[in-house]
């Protein structure tokens, strides 16, 4: 039984990053053929009921879905934790720092949706988009994503740290 454990995670150690990146480099030849943006896709169907571009970002989770389903087959053992909202309850999630709630997590993840949201609004595009179109040489594009990546990093030390002590605070954590 141990021998089969240790099998699974030997193997998720070599697919996952392999999978990973053929599905990155699948994902983003369909993105520039198609030109998804889920910010654009909501934008469409809001302002000119066009839903082509909304297709896509329902494609995209439903593809999540079931490639999460598909590889927790292959390897249970890496997705031993993939569930557990319906086995738990509201539960703090598994793994995760600070022991927060599922409220917690879902505030934190609502102020940096906005944020992400009103930033992509304001550049035209959502953050798939401007990493293709910096695929594609546009500089301004590369301009986001590197102040993505540095939004992330300040996100994550500051403004969600602030979020966890004021949701402490509360009693929301």
């Amino acid at each position: 039984m141990a021998a089969a454990g240790w099998l699974s995670k030997d193997v998720a150690v070599i697919a996952v990053p392999v999978v990973t990146l053929f599905l990155g480099l699948l994902i983003g030849w369909l993105g520039q053929r198609s030109g998804f943006c889920s910010i654009g896709g909501f934008r469409d169907f809001f302002m000119f009921k066009h839903t082509r571009l909304l297709y896509g970002y329902i494609a995209l989770i439903i593809g999540a879905f079931i490639g999460f389903l598909v590889l927790s087959l292959v390897t249970p053992a890496a997705f031993e934790n993939f569930f557990w909202l319906l086995h738990k309850g509201l539960m703090p999630v598994p793994g995760a720092p600070a022991s927060l709630t599922v409220t917690a997590y879902i505030v934190l993840a609502i102020i940096g949706g906005i944020a992400v949201g009103l930033i992509g609004v304001l550049l035209g595009g959502c953050p798939l988009r401007q990493v293709v179109m910096t695929s594609e040489g546009n500089i301004k594009s590369l301009v986001f994503v590197i102040g993505m990546c540095i939004g992330a990093v300040a996100y994550t030390a500051w403004i969600a740290g602030f979020g966890v002590t004021l949701l402490k605070a509360v009693g929301l954590a």
